[in-house]
């Protein structure tokens, strides 16, 4: 799950840490809007920090919540940051929205594997193999839940 962004890089004196904004209310929150927290999660996510793209994107998410892209960033991350439920909760979401959206199946598929569930697990992973017949990492994730099952009869 490699994704890319880019952040904003201005560090002001007394600001506290760069891209930490100290509002006179007393609430702490990352500089900039939507767009600067979903780039700025990107790249975390690139950068290996997971848990921490999961901080900004989940800000994102909440400010535009019916943005599919934020939505599928913050998803990535959680299952990035090995929050299961949470990313299976998020890509869920996606393919309620779009239920065409196969990487969000395949996400959706993969998220419900790490949990235990191959059983829900095949459903979505089936779905995404069989609308990119080419994707092999689709085709792999499908054939595992289906092995587990049959394994665990």
């Amino acid at each position: 799950m490699d994704v890319q962004g880019s952040g904003r890089a201005d560090d002001s004196p007394g600001d506290g840490p760069r891209g930490v904004h100290h509002d006179p209310a007393g609430h702490d929150g990352p500089d900039g809007g939507v767009y600067e927290w979903y780039t700025r999660g990107l790249q975390l996510l690139r950068a290996g920090s997971a848990a921490a793209a999961v901080q900004l994107l989940t800000r994102a998410a909440d400010a535009e919540p019916a943005s599919r892209s934020v939505r599928e960033a913050l998803a990535r991350a959680q299952y990035g940051a090995r929050r299961f439920q949470e990313a299976a909760d998020s890509f869920r979401w996606i393919v309620e929205d779009d239920p065409a959206e196969d990487y969000a199946l395949f996400g959706l598929g993969l998220a419900l594997s790490r949990l235990g569930d191959f059983q829900g697990a095949v459903e979505p992973l089936a779905l995404a193999a069989a609308m990119r017949p080419e994707n092999k990492d689709y085709a792999r994730a499908l054939r595992h839940a289906r092995a587990t099952l049959e394994f665990r009869r």
